[in-house]
């Protein structure tokens, strides 16, 4: 029912910047970005409400990146800014359009999942 393609991703020096796009396809509530290193499980990065209004974001995220959302183009982003190569990972952006409408922080919360950008931050 929702269909997510994510773009932007690269390679990086620390302290560069990248900004990440997600393209969504069908009715979504909540959305959010996750990424996952190797050897590791996937974690909550960022998260924003419906109307954009609401945001939180992971302590490794506070203050240096920023999640936003354009329902008229149906498009989500993520700024990142002050890389640091502990930020290396694929990035995913998930959606739901199921349940009560509000931010969710877990992977289990999300039905739908685009395919993962490479973001690699060199020191």
């Amino acid at each position: 029912q929702v269909q997510l393609v994510e773009s932007g991703g690269g390679l990086v020096q620390a302290g560069g910047s990248l900004r990440l796009s997600c393209a969504a396809s069908g009715r979504t509530f909540s959305m959010g970005w996750f990424r996952q290193a190797p050897g590791k499980e996937r974690e909550f990065v960022a998260a924003i409400s419906w109307g954009g209004g609401t945001t939180s974001y992971a302590d490794s995220a506070k203050g240096r990146f920023t999640i936003s959302r354009d329902n008229a183009k149906n498009t989500m982003g993520l700024q990142m800014n002050s890389l640091k190569p502990e930020d290396t990972a694929v990035y995913y952006c998930a959606a739901r359009n199921t349940g009560l409408p509000g931010l969710r922080f877990s992977t289990r919360d999300y039905a739908y999942w685009g395919q993962g950008t490479q973001v690699t931050v060199s020191s």
